[in-house]
């Protein structure tokens, strides 16, 4: 991570005593020793290039029926259900600590190797007005280092002991951190993530803060303003949400509400936020089950019970249509893009929209096959279900030629929704995009840090980790006439997001 040196306006670090951090105890009430567990000295001398910053993108495609080879490898990697031996199912133990902490653990013993996830349930959508990117801003003040890791130092430790994986993602909905270790290494990982879960406060200044809002805003710089159509982007996030509404400003959030954050807010938001009855941790991986429930219990378990922080309400809100043309001196050809707003995800019509997604716009989808290779109007046909706990929306991109009939590209998508509004799909191009998706589903699920990330997604949207085959279900059980019901219901011309981004001349300033 890059790390800029903006002096701020106050370095003193905060007193734990005056911010109500607990101490740690065990259960017969000796203080435990925050002292990172001893590593071995062949792993003391390993290189930075050994932790690796995860691109933070989308999890894999959600679980569909599995076929072919893929069901094969779904089986040999994780088991089979005793009702459908085609079924994926990730083995897990579930249990509470007395202080509300969740744990999950998924035994994998094939590579001596260990995922520690940690899920902590506030995202972006839980941002107060005046507050947007500030989810995204606290993520990046956990890897600061805590009172007895130290400053800075929390990818240098993980460093040491050969981790291969450690990064943390913000979404509307929650924020995750995590870290693959070899398996010998598993409590110094819980250490670390024990530390920054009871003993942040005493690291957090002005001066990190300062450094991390210029970080925060630079990515903003790299992935928004300086990107071709990332201000269309956020002006779709705009015109889907009001003013006022979490989603408006997307995780990233408004430049002036990033750098107006204190020391205050952070302080306010970690202890709202991150208590224990917030948090949920997966250790999946190569462990022995006895040995990683005393860690955990040794690391975790004697934070005090607090209550969990209730998440506000946040409506679905009525949009009438809106159209609205942005200029973009980065982009090098017109952009069309259309929004709905569509369920929620898991919710009904959430699945059937992932597969009209894929008959419109995969490789043999209908409007790849109409603009791209009969018309050759178009450099690129996208579409997909953008699913969120409090209100999805469904997005038809296309990227057209430079010298395309932005109208006649209109009118052929006019015709296409209409068809899929008034009629189904064909069983052929149904059952095509199911075993796509199906198939990026189940070739997810290979890598372990894969499966401890849907243990999460399914206990949290769920409530219950036990969701490979409840989310299959939304498909098996779906249809042409399902999809077609549902397009009728969410994808109406009324209701509709109409961005057009155009190529312009770029100002230059002499």
């Amino acid at each position: 991570m890059a790390r800029s040196e903006h002096k701020g306006r106050c370095g003193r670090l905060l007193d734990a005593s005056l911010l109500g951090v607990p101490e740690l105890h065990t259960v017969a009430g000796a203080s435990l020793p925050r002292r990172m567990p001893t590593l071995p000295p062949d792993k003391e001398s390993m290189t930075r290039n050994n932790v690796t910053r995860t691109h933070r993108g989308r999890f894999p495609a959600r679980a569909l029926r599995t076929v072919g080879g893929a069901a094969a490898l779904a089986a040999a990697l994780i088991g089979s259900s005793p009702a459908n031996a085609a079924d994926p199912q990730i083995p897990f133990e579930r249990y509470q600590l007395d202080n509300g902490i969740e744990i999950i653990l998924h035994q994998d013993t094939s590579t001596p190797i260990v995922a520690v996830n940690v899920w902590y349930h506030v995202g972006s959508g839980d941002e107060m007005p005046g507050n947007s990117g500030f989810a995204h801003l606290f993520e990046h003040m956990l890897f600061q280092g805590s009172q007895h890791v130290g400053q800075d130092r929390h990818f240098e430790v993980l460093k040491s002991i050969g981790a291969s994986t450690v990064n943390g993602t913000t979404s509307p909905d929650r924020t995750n951190y995590f870290e693959v270790v070899p398996s010998h290494q598993l409590e110094t990982a819980l250490w670390l993530e024990s530390d920054r879960m009871g003993y942040l406060l005493p690291m957090l200044n002005r001066d990190s803060l300062d450094n991390q809002i210029d970080v925060v805003r630079n990515e903003r710089r790299q992935s928004v303003d300086n990107v071709p159509y990332g201000t269309s982007q956020m002006e779709l996030a705009a015109a889907l949400y009001p003013e006022g509404h979490p989603y408006r400003y997307r995780v990233i959030g408004k430049h002036e509400d990033i750098a107006a954050a204190t020391v205050d807010d952070v302080v306010a938001f970690y202890r709202k936020w991150y208590s224990p009855a917030n948090a949920t941790i997966v250790v999946a991986g190569d462990f022995e089950t006895a040995a990683v429930k005393a860690a955990l219990g040794k690391w975790f378990g004697t934070f005090p019970k607090l209550a969990k922080p209730e998440r506000r309400p946040v409506a679905v809100p009525r949009i009438q249509r809106v159209r609205k043309e942005v200029p973009d001196p980065l982009a090098k050809l017109p952009q069309l893009t259309y929004a709905w707003h569509t369920p929620p995800y898991l919710q009904e019509g959430d699945a059937e929209l992932d597969i009209l997604a894929n008959v419109l716009a995969s490789r043999t989808g209908r409007l790849q096959r109409l603009l791209v290779d009969e018309q050759q109007v178009a450099q690129e046909v996208q579409a997909w279900q953008t699913s969120q706990q409090r209100s999805s929306y469904f997005s038809l991109v296309v990227t057209l030629k430079p010298n395309a009939d932005l109208a006649a590209v209109e009118a052929t998508l006019a015709d296409e929704l209409a068809r899929v509004v008034t009629t189904p799909v064909s069983q052929r191009e149904f059952d095509r995009a199911v075993t796509n998706l199906e198939s990026r589903f189940v070739w997810g699920l290979e890598p372990l840090m894969a499966r401890a990330e849907y243990l999460q997604r399914y206990n949290h949207f769920y409530g219950d980790p036990d969701g490979v085959a409840r989310d299959i279900a939304r498909y098996r059980q779906s249809s042409p006439a399902k999809v077609q019901s549902t397009a009728a219901a969410f994808l109406r011309t009324d209701q509709r997001v109409e961005i057009i981004t155009k190529p312009v001349q770029a100002v230059t300033h002499r």
